[in-house]
Protein backbone atom coordinates (compact mmCIF):
# COMPACT_ATOMS: atom_id res chain seq x y z
CA UNK A 1 0.00 0.00 0.00
CA UNK A 2 1.24 3.70 -0.89
CA UNK A 3 0.48 6.82 -1.14
CA UNK A 4 -0.20 8.99 -3.65
CA UNK A 5 2.24 12.24 -3.97
CA UNK A 6 -0.63 14.36 -3.34
CA UNK A 7 -1.94 12.64 -0.05
CA UNK A 8 -5.09 12.74 -1.16
CA UNK A 9 -5.47 9.57 -0.30
CA UNK A 10 -4.42 6.02 0.19
CA UNK A 11 -3.62 3.05 -2.96
CA UNK A 12 -3.25 -0.03 -3.38
CA UNK A 13 -1.64 -0.97 -6.98
CA UNK A 14 -1.94 -3.79 -8.92
CA UNK A 15 -4.70 -6.43 -9.89
CA UNK A 16 -3.83 -9.11 -7.03
CA UNK A 17 -4.01 -6.44 -4.21
CA UNK A 18 -6.44 -4.57 -5.14
CA UNK A 19 -8.25 -8.30 -5.29
CA UNK A 20 -6.98 -9.44 -1.95
CA UNK A 21 -8.26 -5.66 -0.56
CA UNK A 22 -11.27 -6.76 -2.18
CA UNK A 23 -11.69 -10.18 -0.31
CA UNK A 24 -9.87 -8.92 3.43
CA UNK A 25 -11.10 -5.60 3.79
CA UNK A 26 -13.71 -4.47 1.48
CA UNK A 27 -14.48 -1.55 4.39
CA UNK A 28 -11.97 -0.05 4.25
CA UNK A 29 -12.19 0.89 0.09
CA UNK A 30 -13.93 4.11 -0.77
CA UNK A 31 -13.85 2.71 -4.80
CA UNK A 32 -11.88 1.00 -7.14
CA UNK A 33 -10.55 2.61 -10.20
CA UNK A 34 -10.00 -0.30 -13.12
CA UNK A 35 -8.79 0.58 -16.86
CA UNK A 36 -11.22 1.20 -18.98
CA UNK A 37 -12.04 -2.03 -22.21
CA UNK A 38 -10.31 -4.44 -19.57
CA UNK A 39 -11.04 -7.79 -19.19
CA UNK A 40 -9.91 -11.31 -17.66
CA UNK A 41 -9.06 -10.59 -14.15
CA UNK A 42 -10.23 -6.96 -14.35
CA UNK A 43 -13.74 -8.35 -14.70
CA UNK A 44 -13.17 -10.67 -11.98
CA UNK A 45 -12.18 -7.91 -9.95
CA UNK A 46 -15.29 -6.09 -11.06
CA UNK A 47 -17.68 -8.74 -9.49
CA UNK A 48 -15.82 -8.99 -6.61
CA UNK A 49 -16.17 -5.24 -5.91
CA UNK A 50 -20.04 -5.40 -6.53
CA UNK A 51 -20.59 -8.49 -4.48
CA UNK A 52 -19.11 -6.26 -1.38
CA UNK A 53 -21.15 -3.03 -2.44
CA UNK A 54 -17.95 -1.44 -3.41
CA UNK A 55 -18.35 1.62 -6.23
CA UNK A 56 -16.08 1.15 -9.38
CA UNK A 57 -15.01 3.37 -11.23
CA UNK A 58 -13.88 2.90 -15.07
CA UNK A 59 -10.68 5.27 -15.94
CA UNK A 60 -8.35 5.93 -19.09
CA UNK A 61 -5.05 4.29 -18.38
CA UNK A 62 -3.53 7.70 -18.32
CA UNK A 63 -5.40 8.19 -15.10
CA UNK A 64 -4.30 5.13 -13.26
CA UNK A 65 -0.56 5.73 -14.09
CA UNK A 66 -0.84 9.26 -12.91
CA UNK A 67 -1.44 8.02 -9.41
CA UNK A 68 0.78 5.21 -9.41
CA UNK A 69 3.76 7.92 -10.42
CA UNK A 70 5.67 4.61 -11.78
CA UNK A 71 4.76 2.12 -9.96
CA UNK A 72 2.84 -1.20 -11.41
CA UNK A 73 -0.31 -0.58 -11.50
CA UNK A 74 -1.71 -3.72 -14.22
CA UNK A 75 -5.15 -2.14 -14.87
CA UNK A 76 -6.12 -1.82 -11.31
CA UNK A 77 -6.22 0.45 -7.97
CA UNK A 78 -7.97 1.10 -5.21
CA UNK A 79 -8.70 4.04 -3.07
CA UNK A 80 -8.38 3.05 0.57
CA UNK A 81 -9.73 5.16 3.68
CA UNK A 82 -7.41 5.73 6.62
CA UNK A 83 -9.46 3.96 9.10
CA UNK A 84 -12.51 1.19 8.83
CA UNK A 85 -15.85 1.60 8.17
CA UNK A 86 -18.42 -0.46 10.51
CA UNK A 87 -21.41 -2.03 9.71
CA UNK A 88 -24.36 -0.11 9.61
CA UNK A 89 -26.25 -2.71 11.96
CA UNK A 90 -23.10 -3.38 14.27
CA UNK A 91 -23.21 0.72 14.55
CA UNK A 92 -26.42 0.60 16.19
CA UNK A 93 -26.14 -2.22 18.11
CA UNK A 94 -23.19 -0.83 19.64
CA UNK A 95 -25.02 2.58 20.49
CA UNK A 96 -28.32 0.95 21.99
CA UNK A 97 -29.03 -2.32 20.41
CA UNK A 98 -32.73 -2.26 21.79
CA UNK A 99 -35.77 -0.24 21.45
CA UNK A 100 -35.95 0.25 25.07
CA UNK A 101 -32.30 1.43 25.18
CA UNK A 102 -32.64 3.95 22.74
CA UNK A 103 -35.47 5.82 24.46
CA UNK A 104 -33.43 5.82 27.68
CA UNK A 105 -30.13 6.85 26.35
CA UNK A 106 -31.11 9.06 23.71
CA UNK A 107 -28.69 8.55 21.38
CA UNK A 108 -27.22 11.43 18.64
CA UNK A 109 -26.52 10.01 15.18
CA UNK A 110 -25.67 11.88 11.89
CA UNK A 111 -26.79 11.22 8.83
CA UNK A 112 -24.49 12.45 5.59
CA UNK A 113 -26.58 12.64 2.16
CA UNK A 114 -23.93 13.08 -0.54
CA UNK A 115 -21.25 15.85 1.43
CA UNK A 116 -18.76 16.49 -1.76
CA UNK A 117 -15.88 18.11 0.00
CA UNK A 118 -12.99 15.90 1.74
CA UNK A 119 -12.65 19.08 3.98
CA UNK A 120 -16.18 19.72 4.84
CA UNK A 121 -16.39 16.10 5.49
CA UNK A 122 -13.43 16.17 7.96
CA UNK A 123 -14.66 19.17 9.64
CA UNK A 124 -18.17 17.99 10.74
CA UNK A 125 -16.68 14.84 11.69
CA UNK A 126 -15.06 17.15 13.84
CA UNK A 127 -17.96 19.04 14.85
CA UNK A 128 -19.31 15.47 15.43
CA UNK A 129 -16.68 13.71 17.92
CA UNK A 130 -17.18 17.63 20.12
CA UNK A 131 -20.83 17.33 20.32
CA UNK A 132 -21.49 13.92 21.59
CA UNK A 133 -22.11 12.08 18.41
CA UNK A 134 -22.39 8.56 18.95
CA UNK A 135 -22.12 7.62 15.07
CA UNK A 136 -22.06 8.83 11.95
CA UNK A 137 -23.91 7.62 8.23
CA UNK A 138 -22.82 7.94 4.99
CA UNK A 139 -23.76 6.25 1.72
CA UNK A 140 -21.55 4.39 -0.39
CA UNK A 141 -21.70 6.43 -3.36
CA UNK A 142 -21.94 10.46 -4.07
CA UNK A 143 -19.87 10.64 -0.89
CA UNK A 144 -16.87 12.65 -0.46
CA UNK A 145 -14.03 9.81 0.48
CA UNK A 146 -12.41 9.86 4.12
CA UNK A 147 -9.04 10.55 2.84
CA UNK A 148 -6.11 12.64 3.99
CA UNK A 149 -8.01 15.88 3.16
CA UNK A 150 -11.06 14.89 5.30
CA UNK A 151 -8.57 13.27 8.10
CA UNK A 152 -6.67 16.81 8.30
CA UNK A 153 -9.76 18.84 8.98
CA UNK A 154 -10.58 16.63 11.38
CA UNK A 155 -8.32 17.47 13.46
CA UNK A 156 -7.83 14.01 14.58
CA UNK A 157 -11.36 12.89 15.36
CA UNK A 158 -12.52 10.71 12.28
CA UNK A 159 -11.06 7.69 14.15
CA UNK A 160 -13.26 8.92 17.36
CA UNK A 161 -16.70 8.08 16.02
CA UNK A 162 -17.89 5.23 14.02
CA UNK A 163 -18.89 5.50 10.53
CA UNK A 164 -21.04 3.36 8.90
CA UNK A 165 -21.76 3.01 4.63
CA UNK A 166 -25.43 2.08 3.17
CA UNK A 167 -26.08 1.70 -0.17
CA UNK A 168 -29.49 3.63 0.40
CA UNK A 169 -29.69 6.70 2.36
CA UNK A 170 -33.63 6.25 2.70
CA UNK A 171 -33.47 2.86 3.95
CA UNK A 172 -30.74 3.37 6.81
CA UNK A 173 -33.33 6.15 7.57
CA UNK A 174 -36.18 3.66 7.52
CA UNK A 175 -34.08 0.99 10.09
CA UNK A 176 -33.53 4.11 12.46
CA UNK A 177 -36.92 5.03 12.83
CA UNK A 178 -37.61 1.00 13.62
CA UNK A 179 -35.26 1.52 16.15
CA UNK A 180 -36.85 4.49 17.39
CA UNK A 181 -34.92 7.41 16.51
CA UNK A 182 -36.61 10.68 15.24
CA UNK A 183 -35.07 11.95 12.02
CA UNK A 184 -34.28 15.73 11.71
CA UNK A 185 -33.23 17.26 8.02
CA UNK A 186 -30.92 20.39 7.78
CA UNK A 187 -33.49 22.19 5.13
CA UNK A 188 -33.29 26.04 4.40
CA UNK A 189 -36.59 25.75 3.50
CA UNK A 190 -37.63 23.85 6.95
CA UNK A 191 -40.98 24.37 8.76
CA UNK A 192 -39.34 24.27 12.67
CA UNK A 193 -36.59 26.76 13.63
CA UNK A 194 -33.13 24.99 15.36
CA UNK A 195 -34.14 26.83 18.58
CA UNK A 196 -37.80 26.08 18.88
CA UNK A 197 -36.91 22.27 17.67
CA UNK A 198 -37.26 19.66 20.32
CA UNK A 199 -33.96 17.58 20.65
CA UNK A 200 -34.95 15.94 24.24
CA UNK A 201 -35.07 12.56 22.32
CA UNK A 202 -33.48 9.87 20.40
CA UNK A 203 -32.22 11.80 17.15
CA UNK A 204 -30.39 11.87 13.48
CA UNK A 205 -29.65 14.65 12.35
CA UNK A 206 -29.29 14.42 8.43
CA UNK A 207 -26.64 16.88 6.58
CA UNK A 208 -27.29 17.04 2.86
CA UNK A 209 -25.01 17.87 -0.30
CA UNK A 210 -23.26 21.43 -0.12
CA UNK A 211 -25.08 22.72 -3.13
CA UNK A 212 -27.72 21.06 -3.68
CA UNK A 213 -28.79 19.79 -0.18
CA UNK A 214 -30.84 17.18 1.21
CA UNK A 215 -31.95 14.92 -1.88
CA UNK A 216 -35.88 15.20 -2.02
CA UNK A 217 -35.98 11.46 -1.51
CA UNK A 218 -33.95 11.41 1.35
CA UNK A 219 -36.09 14.87 2.92
CA UNK A 220 -39.63 13.60 2.57
CA UNK A 221 -38.32 10.37 4.93
CA UNK A 222 -37.15 12.84 7.32
CA UNK A 223 -39.58 13.72 10.36
CA UNK A 224 -38.73 17.50 10.56
CA UNK A 225 -37.05 19.80 8.53
CA UNK A 226 -34.95 21.85 10.49
CA UNK A 227 -33.99 25.50 9.48
CA UNK A 228 -31.25 28.07 10.86
CA UNK A 229 -32.53 31.72 10.69
CA UNK A 230 -30.60 34.22 9.37
CA UNK A 231 -30.53 37.40 8.52
CA UNK A 232 -29.22 39.91 6.32
CA UNK A 233 -28.43 38.81 2.41
CA UNK A 234 -26.67 35.69 3.79
CA UNK A 235 -29.15 32.49 2.26
CA UNK A 236 -27.54 29.60 3.41
CA UNK A 237 -24.32 28.59 5.24
CA UNK A 238 -21.50 26.08 4.43
CA UNK A 239 -22.61 22.47 4.90
CA UNK A 240 -20.11 22.20 7.91
CA UNK A 241 -21.04 25.08 9.60
CA UNK A 242 -24.73 24.43 9.51
CA UNK A 243 -23.62 20.68 10.60
CA UNK A 244 -22.10 22.11 13.80
CA UNK A 245 -25.26 24.54 14.62
CA UNK A 246 -27.45 21.89 14.62
CA UNK A 247 -25.13 19.36 16.08
CA UNK A 248 -24.82 21.68 19.26
CA UNK A 249 -28.10 22.86 19.82
CA UNK A 250 -29.11 18.84 20.21
CA UNK A 251 -26.20 18.81 22.62
CA UNK A 252 -27.92 21.31 24.83
CA UNK A 253 -30.30 18.72 25.88
CA UNK A 254 -28.09 16.76 27.07
CA UNK A 255 -25.41 18.52 28.66
CA UNK A 256 -23.38 15.53 30.49
CA UNK A 257 -21.89 14.96 26.35
CA UNK A 258 -20.36 18.66 26.48
CA UNK A 259 -18.63 17.74 29.51
CA UNK A 260 -20.61 20.25 31.85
Amino acid sequence: MSSDRNEDSLLVLGRRPVREALERTPDRIEKVLLQRQGGGELTEIRRIAAQAGVQVQFVPVGRLRQLARGISHQGAAAIMAPVAYVALDDLLASVAPTLEEVKQRKPRLLVLDGMQDPFNFGAVLRSAAASGVLGIIVPRSGMAPLNAAAMKASAGAAGRVPIARTASVVDAIHQLKERGYWVAGADVGGDVSVWAMTWDCPMAVVIGNEAKGIRPAVLATCDYRVRIPMTGPVESLNASVAAGILLFAAARTDPSSLGV
